[in-house]
């Protein structure tokens, strides 16, 4: 198969951009080449390109096809309509079987072809995040000026344009030719394929390959390390920002000024990060070293004497700041910091972040007891936790809210679990962190997760589809993970209800606490609704909200399940018979139905199940009535009748005593003693028999066995 490769050279694309552009890239080039059913489809990205190399079809084959029209003899309309449709004349139409059929031939069109008509729309339609205009001469937009389109089909160009109508393009035309490094190897040179354009490059001080990159950069940065006695911190984001800025990196060693080896290492290492790229290095025993590695886009003349010169001194601006900040913050304790809190604006609907913390307050020692903290401990960690928010440090660096508010509160004499809580509590960002385990920590970190969900619950911010711009699912995942690793127990449920009340007090006019209380006194009242001075707050809305939070918990709780391989439809299944705030509980009795399921007698049960609960359903729905009436034991013919009762008298309330002390293992056992009985019924009992009574009464006893089963679990959810 012929070889396309593609070529976009541009100003400098943004690091952040590169990789998603090039999966961009390659789905909508190979939707837009579909009929030269494109191959082996590889792309590459980086500061100034992005490339895309394929094996596709030499060219579309001729089609030949017949479509049917109107009648012969139909109105002049239908025909009008039926050539209109298929852009043919009133010629090229004949007869056949009594109907006006219409010969189409669509004729072969070359790879070159193709290409040259779906390319320009690829590029005019390509979707970045964020794209701009130049030169006033075209409304063509790209992320940076695109100076350059190298498009070689089997060693000769592909000429295209951008042109549309009016306008020029940019006067942009697909060719041969591309650019190597911009200052080591600048002009154009021709390419006649992807192993010419990867080895031009590479002589050109161009390393394609972004992976080839991070790899180079890797070891670079550990050559550097290891030859001070040190080790690299540590951070995959910023190697790949720093091979999406450079096309031929080199590693160079600079100096910290020993006067600012005193501040914390993380603001050290977020300094050189977010402002400058600059990889950090620690010693062996972990401490932070006076050493920093730094990445040039070219090879220096001067071995990087004054590139490291340079970035040494701007790096001491940046220190400088961050002692200064440092210093400052320290002037006052964090509690100091709480009223200007109040200026700080949470959520419109929710008040201020000072409200925020109020109610964090309330709901950690609510928690605290459930998780084995302190509550005391627990409500002052959430009382300072969001104090570092209005500090210099962290309005300089927000990444560093929570490790900031630890220093700061270990500064003043804090109890060591309160000011692990104010750094902790935002742990797990991500998939990788670890989550909190103290339980100070544990109690908080729920606290605002469940708040964070029930405030945007309350005020109609659900996530929908792919949009989730308060990150709520990742909160989600957060507590479920926090729930699991840990093994707490905390009924969830309740917690998200005293979350909605929390969130149902406008703390902006209403104080929260008089709020609150006029709620508690309304619901133990059965009052739907009370009024204050400040208007009508309401009571009832809570429980449908945690409900809905639940829920959604339970759908990241399914996801996570999901992405480790296990069976998370049984986690629906479970909870389709009822809401349950416990996961735990939750995934206990998944794991014990599991069990069950993956033995003989669990299969045939379930195979059971299925048939009951159809012709159940069936029935059901043809005499539009439920037979949920317990069944009359004289109407009982058969033994086999007789014997499925009597199983089922004693294993109900064998099952309920189980589930209330959450003996699952134990309830699942006594739900497969039902296996025998149950196949025994099917074998020997006609369900619908000719008798109405008999039918009814047998119905009836189906519905029991559903009932039984249902008690642990809605199994018509599960998958399979």
């Amino acid at each position: 198969m012929p070889e396309l490769l593609l070529e976009l050279f541009s100003e400098e694309i943004p690091a952040r951009m590169q990789a998603r552009a090039a999966e961009d890239l390659a789905r909508l080039v190979s939707a837009a080449l579909a009929p030269l059913a494109p191959e082996d489809v590889r792309t590459f990205h980086g500061p100034r390109r992005l490339a895309l190399v394929a094996q596709v079809a030499a060219g579309t084959p001729e089609m030949r096809s017949t479509e049917r029209g109107p009648r012969a003899g139909a109105p002049e309309q239908a025909l009008a309509g039926f050539l209109r449709k298929h852009g043919a004349s009133r010629d090229a139409v004949r007869e056949e079987g009594g109907y006006l059929v219409l010969d189409r031939v669509v004729p072969a069109v070359d790879a070159a072809t193709v290409i040259a008509r779906e390319l320009p729309g690829v590029l005019r339609r390509f979707p970045w995040p964020r794209s701009m205009r130049w030169g006033g001469t075209s409304g063509f937009a790209w992320v940076r000026p695109l100076r350059r389109i190298l498009c070689v089909l089997d060693g000769k160009p592909v000429p295209f344009d951008l042109r549309e109508g009016e306008d020029d393009g940019h006067g942009l035309v697909a060719g041969n030719e591309t650019e190597g490094h911009r200052f080591m190897a600048p002009g154009a040179f021709a390419v006649a394929g992807f192993a010419d354009y990867r080895a031009e490059l590479a002589a050109r001080h161009v390393i394609l390959d972004a992976e080839e990159r991070i790899a180079l950069i890797r070891r670079d940065a550990a050559r550097l390390a290891e030859a001070e006695g040190l080790s690299v911190v540590e951070d995959a984001g910023l190697i790949a920002e720093i091979a999406g800025l450079t096309e031929w990196p080199v590693g160079l060693m600079g100096r910290i000024d020993a006067g600012f080896m005193d501040l914390p290492p993380e603001v050290l290492r977020t300094s050189m990060r977010v402002n400058q790229r600059y990889i950090a290095l620690r010693h062996p025993d972990g401490t932070a070293a006076s050493r920093f590695v730094v990445f040039a886009n070219v090879v220096p003349a001067d071995g990087g004497a004054a590139i490291v010169a340079g970035n040494e001194r701007v790096l001491r601006a940046r220190l400088a700041d961050a002692r200064f900040f440092w210093d400052q913050d320290r002037k006052r304790p964090l509690e100091a910091y709480l009223p200007k809190l109040a200026e700080v604006t949470f959520h419109a609907k929710l008040g201020t972040q000072r409200d925020r913390v109020d109610r964090l307050m309330r709901l950690a020692g609510e928690i605290a007891p459930l998780v084995g903290a302190d509550r005391t401990l627990a409500e002052r960690a959430a009382l300072l936790c969001k104090a570092d928010l209005v500090t210099g440090m962290v309005g300089e660096f927000p990444e560093l809210q929570g490790v900031m508010g630890r220093y700061y509160a270990l500064a003043e004499g804090e109890d060591g679990s309160v000011a692990n809580a104010i750094r902790d509590h935002y742990a797990p960002r991500g998939a990788e962190d670890d989550v909190p385990a103290e339980p100070v920590a544990i109690a908080l970190a729920l606290a605002d997760g469940i708040y964070t969900l029930s405030g945007f619950f309350f005020v109609g911010e659900k996530p929908t589809g792919s949009g989730d711009p308060f990150a709520l699912r990742r909160a989600a995942l957060g507590i479920v993970r926090l729930v699991r690793e840990n093994g707490v127990r905390v009924d969830l449920m309740t917690a998200s209800e005293f979350a909605f009340r929390l969130a149902g007090t406008d703390a902006g006019r209403v104080k929260a606490q008089y709020a609150f209380s006029l709620l508690e006194k309304a619901e133990a009242a059965g009052i739907g609704e009370v009024q204050s001075a400040a208007g009508p707050i309401n009571v009832i809305r809570w429980r449908e909200l945690a409900s809905d939070l639940l829920d959604f918990l339970a759908e990241r709780l399914r996801v996570q399940l999901r992405a480790e391989g296990k069976r998370h439809d049984i986690v629906a299944a479970v909870l389709a018979r009822g809401a349950d705030g416990d996961l735990l509980r939750v995934l206990a009795r998944a794991e014990a139905i599991e069990a069950l399921l993956g033995t003989e007698d669990g299969a045939n049960l379930r195979t059971a199940y299925a048939r009951a609960a159809n012709i159940l359903r069936i029935e059901e729905r043809k005499d539009g009535r439920a037979y949920d009436a317990a069944p009359d034991p004289a109407r009982y013919r058969e033994p086999q009748e007789q014997a499925l009762a009597a199983a089922l008298d004693v294993a109900e309330p064998a099952i309920d005593a189980h589930l209330a002390a959450e003996g699952f293992v134990a309830a699942m056992t006594d739900l497969a003693a039902l296996r025998p009985a149950l196949d025994a019924f099917f074998d020997h009992v006609t369900v619908n028999a000719p008798e109405p009574a008999l039918r009814e009464n047998r119905l009836g006893l189906l519905a029991r066995v559903r009932r039984a089963m249902d008690r642990i679990a809605d199994f018509s959810k599960l998958e399979g």
